[in-house]
């Protein structure tokens, strides 16, 4: 199908890591499943990150091993070092589909970076480096999100420039994609667009992407930003759900409804069927225990009735 823009399903991986209530592996795979049933071709299944720290994710190597056999479909395992983009290779070259691409992550504040991930901004270069070349000596590709570009959950206010030069770094180490990711959900629409008109300038003709949380309602505004400057691809969960483990009162991610409904009715494909994206929610909502965030999940579509509206006016 013909899409004006791409959008990478997150449920799988960043939906769940932060919910009290886990998911079974075989409704792990048949969120997967759901997912690709309502027209995602490029997906978030799992993170390779101790299951100490993110239980939730402890069953990684066994969601590889079930992930469907599709040609048409991108399958991405999130990686936070070394260790586990060897998990991510080993656990992909075991299976019988297997893992596109590995997602690295670098955090833009040494304090989001040290608790997030135990580590500088500086340290968490080399490491992307290091993931980077290992996911390529494996036969992958490697993307790298930054986590924290419009605003620290510690240090508060992130510069654009600063965000930009470690993107530069990124590129130059070899990224195959730049995400932009407002982490904690504090960016309104003219910081995103700001940060993707810059990014375009500064990295060429490299794959941007954002990512961003609706703690504080901005989300779809955001996505609408980013997309009047350029930016093609976008990620979002079923539900609207996920959030951080490391940064306190961040909120889930944009609803993937959400933006089916933001871009079609704009006109804008997104290859997504909205209709089969609200029943996974409610799926995915009796699997959680509560209703979940998306407010398109809890209103539904839009159809609209001449008569009812007469009668209304």
């Amino acid at each position: 199908m013909e899409r004006d823009v791409e959008v990478v399903e997150v449920s799988p991986r960043d939906g769940l890591q932060n919910e009290r209530v886990g998911l079974s592996l075989a409704e792990k795979l048949e969120l997967i499943e759901r997912a690709i049933g309502i027209g995602a071709r490029r997906i978030e299944v799992t993170s390779f990150v101790s299951p100490r720290r993110v239980p939730q994710m402890a069953d990684a190597e066994a969601v590889v091993a079930g992930l469907p056999v599709l040609s048409d479909a991108r399958f991405i395992g999130l990686c936070l070092n070394e260790r586990g983009v060897e998990r991510a290779l080993a656990a992909s070259a075991a299976a019988t589909r297997g893992l596109d691409e590995i997602g690295c992550v670098l955090v833009a504040t040494d304090s989001f970076g040290i608790a997030n991930q135990g580590q500088t901004v500086d340290q968490g270069i080399a490491a992307n480096r290091a993931m980077i070349a290992a996911a390529n000596a494996g036969g992958l590709s490697a993307q790298v999100t930054i986590a924290g570009s419009f605003g620290c959950p510690y240090e508060g206010e992130v510069g654009e420039d600063h965000v930009l030069g470690l993107a530069e770094t990124m590129a130059e180490a070899g990224a195959t994609e730049i995400a932009f990711a407002d982490t904690i959900g504090v960016a309104v629409p003219a910081n995103v667009g700001r940060m993707v008109a810059s990014a375009r300038k500064r990295l060429g003709d490299l794959p941007i992407r954002v990512h961003l949380h609706d703690t504080r309602g901005m989300a779809p505004a955001n996505s609408w930003a980013a997309w009047q400057e350029g930016c093609r691809k976008f990620d979002s969960a079923l539900g609207g759900l996920g959030g951080c483990p490391f940064a306190p009162k961040s909120a889930g991610n944009l609803a993937t409804e959400e933006l089916i409904y933001l871009f079609e009715r704009a006109g804008i494909s997104t290859g997504l069927d909205l209709t089969k994206a609200i029943a996974a929610n409610r799926w995915l909502s009796e699997r959680m225990g509560r209703s979940l965030s998306s407010r398109v999940g809890r209103a539904g579509d839009f159809s609209p009735h001449p008569q009812k509206q007469q009668e209304c006016a």
